[in-house]
C-alpha cells in the first residue's frame, strides 16, 4: 500500500470502514464523491447502513453528492432508512421511489450551483466529506478516481474527511484530473481555460492533513452497466441531427471540426453522439460532463481529437479497455470539477454544442426533463440547464413516442418545465428535425409539429393549435384547461398507458 498512501504519517488513520462509518453521527451531513454513478464511496456507506440496521438506531444524514451514484450509497441508505434529504441528482430507483413516496426530501439543483451553494454556506455546515480516491500524495493530496464531480469543494468544506483507497481503480488514472476551485467573491478573476483539453489546476485535491478522520482500504469497481445497443430510433435521431450538423458547416456557421460537443447522460445520448463517425466528422473535440462509450469509440477512430469531462461513466467492456490503455487516454482526455465542466464562463467562452434529452416537449419549445405527469421525479436537472442556457446551439433529443407509440412526447404544453422555449434552438426526433432559431412562438408550433411530431398524433396537435389560435390567439395560443386535462387522463388511465391522445378540434 506503499503506492497509494505515500504520506506516511497519514498511516495512522487507516481504519476499518465500521470503525469509520462511527464517525457519521444523527443528524450530520455527509457529502461524497461520486458523478453518474462513478468514483462514489462504497464501503463506508455500506458500513453505516448494516450499522444502523443492526443496532436499530434512528439516525437520519443528508446527503450530497456530485451527480447520481450506485447502490452501495444511495440504495443502502434508502433502504436503511438513513437517508433524509438529499441532492443534486440521483438516478437509483430505491432512492426515486422514496423520493416520490415522500420519505426523502429532494432538492433537484443545476449541477454547476452546488460547489457555489456549499462554499458560500448557504445550504448550511458540511459535517463530512467522504471521497474516493487511487491515492495520498506525498504531500497529503488525494487524487479521485473515475470522477471529479463536487469532491474538492466538499473536501476543502467538510469538518472532517474520509478516504477510500479504492484498489479496484488503477493507479494510472492518475495524473488524468485537473482540479481548479474558482476564486473567491469579490474580485473573482476569469477562469483561464480557453480549450477543452488545457489544464489550469493540480493533478489531485489539496487537502488539509489535519481533516482527515479516517482512511479505509477499499477494493470495490464501480457499479457500471452496458449501453443498449442503437435502435432505429436513437438511429434517426443521430441521422437527423448530423445532417443538420453538416448544414450548419456548409453555411458557415460551424467550422468544419464543429465546434466542442456536449452531449447528456443515458443510451439515446450515447449513441446519438455515435453517430459522428459515419457524418464524416473529424477532430471533434468533447467538452461534456460525462464522458460514455461513444466518446472512447469515437477517439479510437479518429473522430474525436480530446475530451474533457467530469467523470468516465463506461460499460463493463469498455472500462476494461479504458483502463487497459490508460496511458494513451491520458493524452486525450481530462477530468475536471464539475463546476469547471458546467461553468457558464466556460460554456460561453468556447462556443459548446449542446445536445440534451427530454422527457417531453411542447408545440412552443418548452422541454420537460424531470417529471413524469408534472409530480414524479425522474431523475433531476442535472447538467442540462446549464449547457442549455449558455450554449452557441442548444439541442434537445426526445423519441417522438413513449410507451410503444401510445403517448406521444411532442404535447401541446409539457407537464412541467425544466427549460423554457427561450433556451431551445433545435427539436430532434426520429421523425425529424426543428430548427426554431429566429422563429415566432406560433410559427415554432407548427414547425415542430411538422417535423417532429410522430405522424399518428400530427393532426391531433394541428386541431389544437388551430382552435388555439382561432378561440383566444395571442403571442402564444394555448388552450390552458384543455392542456391540463390531457395529463390528467394520463394520470387517471394510470401505469402511462394511456392511449393516442385525443385533443378536440
Amino acid at each position: 500500500m506503499d503506492h497509494r498512501i505515500r504520506d506516511k504519517a497519514l498511516l495512522t488513520r487507516l481504519m476499518s470502514p465500521a470503525e469509520a462509518a462511527e464517525l457519521i453521527e444523527d443528524g450530520m451531513t455527509v457529502g461524497t464523491s461520486g458523478f453518474t454513478p462513478a468514483g462514489y464511496p462504497k464501503a463506508v456507506p455500506l458500513a453505516l447502513a448494516r450499522r444502523v440496521k443492526r443496532e436499530g438506531l434512528d439516525l437520519k444524514i443528508s446527503l450530497w453528492t456530485g451527480a447520481s451514484v450506485g447502490d452501495e450509497l444511495d440504495g443502502a441508505l434508502v433502504d436503511a432508512q438513513v437517508l433524509s434529504r438529499r441532492l443534486p441528482y440521483q438516478s437509483q430507483a430505491t432512492l426515486r421511489r422514496a423520493i416520490n413516496d415522500a420519505h426523502v426530501y429532494y432538492i433537484d439543483q443545476h449541477l454547476s450551483h452546488t460547489a457555489e451553494l456549499v462554499r458560500s454556506g448557504q445550504l448550511g455546515r458540511l459535517d463530512v466529506a467522504i471521497v474516493e480516491a487511487v491515492a495520498i500524495t506525498e504531500d497529503g493530496g488525494i487524487v479521485p478516481s473515475t470522477s471529479v464531480g463536487n469532491s474538492p469543494t466538499f473536501v476543502q468544506a467538510a469538518e472532517k474527511v474520509i478516504v477510500e483507497i479504492n484498489s479496484a481503480q488503477p493507479l494510472g488514472l492518475e495524473g488524468l484530473h485537473d482540479i481548479y476551485i474558482p476564486e473567491t467573491r469579490p474580485g473573482r478573476r476569469p477562469i483561464p481555460l480557453v480549450r477543452p483539453l488545457d489544464r489550469i489546476g493540480t493533478p489531485y485535491i489539496p487537502v488539509d492533513r489535519d481533516k482527515i478522520a479516517a482512511i479505509v482500504l477499499t477494493h470495490s469497481p464501480d457499479s457500471v452497466k452496458p449501453f443498449s445497443p442503437p435502435d432505429p430510433v436513437s438511429v434517426g435521431i443521430a441521422e437527423h441531427l448530423c445532417a443538420f450538423l453538416q448544414q450548419e458547416v456548409r453555411e458557415g456557421r460551424l467550422p468544419e471540426n464543429l465546434l466542442p460537443l456536449q452531449s447528456g447522460v443515458g443510451n439515446v445520448a450515447n449513441a446519438v453522439l455515435g453517430g459522428l463517425e459515419e457524418a464524416g466528422f473529424r477532430q471533434v473535440e468533447v467538452y461534456s460532463e460525462v464522458l460514455q462509450d461513444a466518446v472512447f469509440d469515437l477517439l479510437d477512430a479518429g473522430v474525436v481529437a480530446c475530451a474533457s469531462g467530469c467523470s468516465v461513466t463506461l460499460s463493463p467492456q469498455r472500462l476494461k479497455a479504458f483502463f487497459d490503455n490508460i496511458d494513451e487516454y491520458r493524452k486525450q482526455v481530462v477530468l475536471r470539477p464539475q463546476e469547471i465542466t458546467n461553468h457558464p464562463e466556460i460554456i460561453r467562452r468556447l462556443g459548446l454544442i449542446a445536445i440534451n434529452t427530454a422527457v417531453e416537449i411542447d408545440i412552443f419549445g418548452n422541454v420537460n426533463s424531470t417529471h413524469i405527469l408534472g409530480h414524479r421525479m425522474v431523475n433531476g436537472i442535472g447538467g442540462s440547464g446549464d449547457f442549455t442556457r449558455n450554449a452557441y446551439i442548444s439541442i434537445f433529443v426526445t423519441p417522438s413516442t413513449t410507451k410503444n407509440g401510445h403517448i406521444s412526447c411532442i404535447v401541446p404544453m409539457v407537464s412541467h418545465v425544466d427549460h423554457t422555449e427561450h433556451d431551445v434552438d433545435v427539436v430532434v426526433t426520429e421523425c425529424g428535425l426543428a430548427d426554431l432559431r429566429g422563429l415566432s412562438p406560433r410559427e415554432r408550433a407548427r414547425v415542430i409539429i411538422d417535423n417532429c411530431a410522430h405522424p399518428d398524433y400530427r393532426a391531433e396537435l394541428r386541431a389544437y393549435l388551430d382552435r388555439a389560435e382561432r378561440e383566444v390567439g395571442g403571442h402564444t395560443p394555448q388552450l390552458l384547461a384543455e392542456a391540463f386535462a390531457m395529463h390528467r387522463r394520463f394520470m387517471e388511465q394510470g401505469s402511462m398507458r394511456a392511449g393516442p391522445i385525443r385533443v378536440a378540434g
